[in-house]
């Protein structure tokens, strides 16, 4: 990203573990991650599930600004972090000042809005074959991202680990490598050490399109 010197004004230190903020609470301000790790959660039903681990350069907060909504999700530092903090006049600032950083960062708020969105969408869904098959679909929407699937046909290549597939469906590892062992079974899925291939991704989207209109 391009030098972001001139705005260390706004930057705010937080120790590991320490809350940013807090799912529900008002926000005006979206942070920009300079140095070590946020871990965001939502409150799914009753449970607190693990949504991202973000890394710099990635932003968070942003739909402060772009709604002016409650925060949607809790930030937590995960190390000791350092941001840069963008309220609504300090963002002016930066858009009007720097319009590389300006076009990066409406590029990152359009692809983040996306992705909160999607991968709500495989959250509320109840069963954990289906969360974990909708994790295939989204992966197949993202194509030219790391970690989307190549093609061949009907059949998928992901780049992906069992740790990935759990964090992405909000469940455990354990309950992961259950439902992949099933669909392994079932010959829906071939698993090896650093990709799983989806043999069939339409059956897939069958699959999820069921579970969801029982939802």
């Amino acid at each position: 990203m391009s030098d972001l010197s001139a705005f260390m004004r706004f930057a705010k230190s937080y120790q590991s573990g320490e809350m940013i903020f807090s799912e529900y609470e008002p926000g005006d301000s979206f942070y920009l991650i300079q140095s070590g790790r946020v871990k965001i959660t939502k409150i799914v039903g009753a449970i607190e599930k693990n949504i991202d681990i973000l890394q710099p350069p990635e932003i968070f907060g942003e739909m402060a600004i772009l709604e002016g909504a409650p925060r949607s999700a809790t930030a937590i530092a995960m190390d000791p972090v350092k941001v840069l903090e963008f309220n609504r006049a300090n963002f002016e600032i930066l858009m009007m000042g720097n319009p590389q950083i300006a076009l990066r960062l409406l590029k990152l708020f359009t692809k983040r809005i996306y992705d909160q969105k999607r991968r709500f969408m495989i959250l509320k869904l109840e069963d954990p074959q289906a969360k974990v098959a909708d994790v295939f679909l989204m992966l197949d929407e993202t194509q030219g991202d790391p970690g989307a699937g190549q093609s061949v046909g009907d059949t998928r290549d992901f780049k992906v680990t069992v740790e990935d597939v759990a964090h992405w469906a909000g469940i455990s590892i354990q309950d992961a490598q259950t439902v992949l062992g099933h669909f392994s079974n079932q010959r829906r899925v071939e698993m090896y050490q650093d990709r799983i291939v989806v043999k069939n991704i339409m059956d897939f989207q069958r699959f999820v399109n069921s579970r969801r209109k029982k939802t």
